[in-house]
């Protein structure tokens, strides 16, 4: 059978074999947990309770402000002793600080939703909304604002991303073979939201107990269909996920509904599978703690707000006490963090521990045009361009060579022989381009 992909990408070394054969266990529940206000793209929460109040799990404890935000949950219950600000991936952001009781007393909202045959669109969309839930591949984008398309934009399909092509993480994978019949109860609800008949599953092929497991489940389900894909990284980006399954291109600058797809992360599936039966919004995830560096790589289900140096330690701690670097999701499109201390969020798809040779920055040296990353870029870009645009403070030029279009995935600084910052250089056009935007006055 012919593996589905796209054109251009990257095979790196996917460094699987750390943890993709460790079955997922519960971590061990901090004694404070700190929770981000923050931890979504879009406007931050509104925290809605005050030191000094007791509050339970599932609780609401932040409110969305805006339509592209969302809720925030309480992971344990106990009390409220600060709101402040405190280490999170990326930086530092206001947290609400609770004291753990270790009583897990559910919050009197958390009851089960009802079946699908039973919800309406509208209900399902509101159910999404409340308990928070956002994309767990690592972007965190609201979810249910993916599920509101315009009106002039009609959904054909959703697809849901099982490639989980980014190296070292195996979350996905670990949800898939243990849980199967939440992925596709969710991609049933998710398919129900949007008024779609159509739905996929795609699954690179290195992944066969995977692929076993979810087209087993889906083979009771119509009108949903396992893809296999060709193990290719990025293989699970938006835009390229659409084209191998379905051969449908997203035009430049558009967003996937453009083409009638919605795409969700398998994880976000299965947590709107499990609000829907239990009412629980979204205060944990899986989380992979893997790497050369790490003692015990695990699959670890953590809370919402848990210090990542506990999670650390949970794992055996560091191989001889020492480590390189430490990042928060993959290699490749993950975010390097100055401390241990940061706490995980809705997106702490993993955290990876790399030694100090393996997170070598290599010294940069001029670009000799030999075009390998415009080859493997997957969205038909010029990085060497916009980047040296970017690097010269011109940004229109930049924006003139569809900087925009960058998805971030990284091929580019990977496969380039020169050590150019392509990467770095081109997210810093993006953000200077989309603050301009942001100026301008909107069109009437």
């Amino acid at each position: 059978m012919k593996l589905l992909s796209f054109k251009g990408g990257i095979h790196p070394q996917y460094n699987k074999e750390y943890a993709k054969d460790k079955a997922t266990q519960k971590s061990e529940q901090p004694k404070v947990v700190y929770i981000p206000l923050q931890q979504h793209i879009g406007a931050p929460a509104k925290a809605v309770v005050n030191v000094g109040d007791k509050v339970k799990l599932g609780q609401k404890i932040g409110e969305a402000q805006g339509f592209v935000s969302a809720n925030v949950h309480s992971s344990v219950s106990g009390n409220v002793i600060a709101i402040e600000q405190h280490e999170i991936p990326g930086g530092s952001g206001p947290c609400i600080v609770v004291e753990n009781d270790f009583r897990d007393e559910i919050d009197e909202s958390v009851k089960p939703k009802g079946s699908i045959a039973d919800l309406t669109k509208e209900e399902i969309i509101g159910i999404i909304k409340e308990a928070g839930i956002v994309g767990m591949g690592g972007a965190t984008f609201p979810t249910h604002v993916k599920v509101s398309p315009p009106p002039e934009n009609k959904a054909e399909v959703v697809i849901l991303n099982g490639a989980e092509c980014e190296p070292y993480l195996t979350a996905d994978h670990r949800l898939m073979v243990e849980n199967p019949e939440d992925v596709v109860y969710g991609l049933q609800i998710l398919m129900k939201a949007l008024n779609v008949h159509r739905g996929y599953i795609g699954i690179e092929a290195n992944k066969p107990d995977a692929i076993e497991a979810i087209s087993r489940e889906a083979s009771k389900v119509s009108g949903v269909e396992v893809v296999t894909l060709e193990v290719k990284y990025p293989q699970g980006a938006e835009k390229q996920l659409i084209f191998a399954c379905t051969g449908e291109e997203v035009p430049s600058g558009a967003l996937p509904i453009a083409v009638g797809a919605v795409v969700d992360n398998v994880g976000t599936a299965a947590q709107i599978a499990k609000t829907v039966k239990t009412g629980m919004p979204l205060v944990d995830r899986i989380t992979t703690v893997t790497g050369k560096m790490i003692s015990e790589p695990k699959n670890l289900i953590t809370r919402v707000g848990t210090p990542v140096s506990e999670i650390i330690e949970q794992c055996g701690g560091f191989k001889n006490g020492v480590v390189g670097k430490v990042i928060m999701g993959g290699p490749m499109m993950g975010i390097a963090q100055y401390t241990t201390d940061i706490v995980t969020n809705k997106g702490a798809s993993g955290i990876l521990c790399m030694s100090d040779k393996e997170s070598h920055i290599p010294e940069v040296k001029n670009c000799i045009r030999c075009g390998r990353c415009a080859d493997v870029c997957p969205a038909f870009l010029q990085p060497l361009y916009i980047s040296a645009y970017s690097l010269k403070d011109d940004f229109e030029a930049a924006e003139k060579h569809r900087a925009m279009d960058c998805i971030e995935c990284g091929s580019c600084s990977f496969i380039c022989p020169a050590s150019r910052p392509l990467l770095q250089s081109i997210r810093l056009a993006k953000n200077e381009i989309g603050a301009k935007r942001r100026k301008q006055p909107a069109k009437k």
